[in-house]
């Protein structure tokens, strides 16, 4: 995957290591001119179809392609490379050519005109040594499979009554993390707020799953679970550009491939004692306001009627590539919106004026105030819109189709760059600052269809969490959480950063988008809601 020919990150700390990733580059490209007489390599590196006409493409370099032309921040690379050859472009990366989208024009025929051609998605490095190959649901196929999960998460996994039955869980888990930091506060110490929201994320998606907190005790399940997925994460990010020459990621030069594997049958063996669990104790017949994931999976796995018979490898799957999905994406989005509150001392005080007018001073803002908070959802879109979860999304093109009057073959790998689209200045002025404003003319104006419109990345000019039906099943959660956190934030904390006035939001390596310099600040407990209330709190 191209992302790894970037950068390769530590998923334990959401921390980037660019001596690790040049060095995975030069050890990559040394092997790779070793191998120049293959004839694989000479068959990938061949000229396209001269029939064909293709979009416009930066002049490339043997071997090696365009990635000379990529810094290791590469959404904005490709996002400039566009500026000059439009924003439909072709690009090659040694022996792998990709097709980028960046405006939302092209992202709107990419994600329903021909949603159904570009549903699926294009097997990266790693899955040659999956265990679990061709049972995924995030990195599957478009198929009959894909469509019974996808509505297995509409009516059931993230339904709105499952979705009520979380809210107590993410209330209690932001509750936690809010005494974390008053205690933090109370001791005069900093918090990096990076690894505790990751805490609080993990425990809320595995409690979601299984009712386990990772972090109870070092011999729980859920905490050998969760080490588990890192490690798998991890070895997951090392194989760098060896992928793009596809026989040196079949002869698995340095080992990656074996580890990856021996991680991936420890997870298989937690897992499997997990649900056998689940199976011999019958948690799965409780009632329905307590049932998990797990016990939704399970008693969808025992349904002979189902038009999808699931399998254990299938469930196993699903709940890996869940596991890995909520690592850092709503913890780092989180993040990223403090991070432009601190910075914007005057939106901070207007978010925490809205507060207060529809909360008042005597207790925690819930999720049920939200419908009444436009401010605070405007400040939650523009944060995602300036740092979307995944700022590059991957398809690849399942039959031949003309996109933007190009040809584009099947088995075309595809990238539509979110973070060009959503910084587009011919759609947003002033398209690099924090201004939440923008969104509240538009809740002023925005019926539920806008709305819902927007939420299912419909609106292709803001596109977070991607579009089409293949965009992100979890939006919804991931919006009650953020919503709640931030909210949660700012009504009961002053932010003092850790050397400095202003947070540095430079973005860090690779295609994540993840923040360079660790949030590293002292919460100054300003409103305490566990406590009786008195008049005199500052809130």
């Amino acid at each position: 995957m191209i992302d790894r020919v970037i950068a390769s990150t530590s998923v334990k700390e959401t921390r980037f290591d660019k001596e690790n990733c040049y060095t995975i580059l030069k050890e990559s490209l040394v092997n790779g001119f070793c191998h120049l007489g293959h004839p694989e390599t000479f068959n990938a590196l061949m000229t396209p179809n001269s029939n064909d006409l293709l979009p416009p493409s930066p002049p490339a370099l043997p071997i090696v392609g365009h990635l000379y032309l990529l810094s290791y921040k590469l959404p904005e690379s490709l996002q400039t490379l566009a500026h000059r050859y439009g924003p439909l472009m072709r690009i090659r990366i040694g022996a792998s050519t990709f097709f980028v989208v960046s405006n939302a024009t092209i992202a709107k025929e990419i994600f329903k005109t021909h949603d159904i051609n570009f549903s699926s998605r294009y097997e990266s490095g790693p899955s040659a040594y999956n265990i679990y190959r061709g049972t995924g649901f995030i990195t599957g196929p478009y198929g009959a499979y894909y469509r019974f999960m996808r509505k297995l998460c509409a009516t059931e996994l993230f339904a709105g009554p499952q979705m009520d039955r979380y809210n107590k869980l993410r209330e209690q888990e932001i509750e936690r993390l809010l005494k974390s930091l008053m205690k933090s506060s109370r001791e005069g110490k900093p918090c990096d707020l990076g690894l505790e929201l990751a805490a609080m994320a993990n425990n809320l998606t595995f409690r979601m799953i299984m009712n386990r907190r990772f972090c109870e005790n070092n011999g729980s399940e859920a905490k050998r679970m969760r080490d588990s997925i890192v490690e798998i994460m991890e070895l997951a990010t090392k194989f760098g550009i060896n992928e793009l020459f596809g026989f040196l990621n079949k002869i698995d030069l340095f080992g990656n491939g074996k580890n990856l594997k021996d991680a991936m049958w420890r997870y298989d063996e937690l897992i499997e004692e997990i649900m056998k669990g689940y199976e011999e104790n019958e948690m799965n017949d409780r009632e329905n306001e307590d049932k998990d994931m797990m016990d939704i999976l399970l008693e969808t796995y025992r349904d002979p009627d189902d038009e999808v018979k699931l399998t254990r490898n299938q469930i196993k799957h699903f709940l890996l590539e869940l596991f890995m999905a909520s690592v850092d994406s709503t913890s780092a989005a989180v993040q990223w919106a403090i991070a432009e509150l601190i910075n914007r001392p005057d939106v901070f005080k207007k978010l925490r004026d809205e507060i207060k007018s529809i909360v008042g001073s005597s207790r925690l803002v819930k999720e049920s105030d939200v419908p009444k908070l436009p401010y605070l959802q405007a400040v939650v879109k523009e944060s995602l819109r300036l740092h979307p979860p995944g700022p590059i999304i991957h398809r690849q093109c399942t039959n031949d189709c003309k996109i933007n009057g190009y040809d584009i073959t099947a088995k075309t790998k595809t990238l539509i760059n979110i973070h060009a689209i959503m910084r587009d200045p011919e759609i947003w002025k002033e398209p690099n600052e924090f201004i939440p404003e923008r969104f509240v003319v538009n809740f002023s104006q925005m019926n539920d269809r806008d709305d819902q419109m927007e939420m299912r990345g419909q609106d292709f000019s803001y596109i977070p969490f991607g579009g089409g039906r293949r965009g992100c099943s979890g939006v919804s959660l991931a919006y009650a959480v953020m919503h709640a956190t931030i909210g949660a934030f700012v009504q009961c904390f002053d932010w003092k950063v850790k050397g400095g006035e202003k947070v540095d939001i430079s973005v860090g390596l690779g295609f994540a988008g993840a923040m360079a310099v660790p949030l590293i600040c002292y919460p100054i407990t300003r409103f305490d809601p566990f406590l009786a209330y008195l008049p005199d709190q500052a809130f």
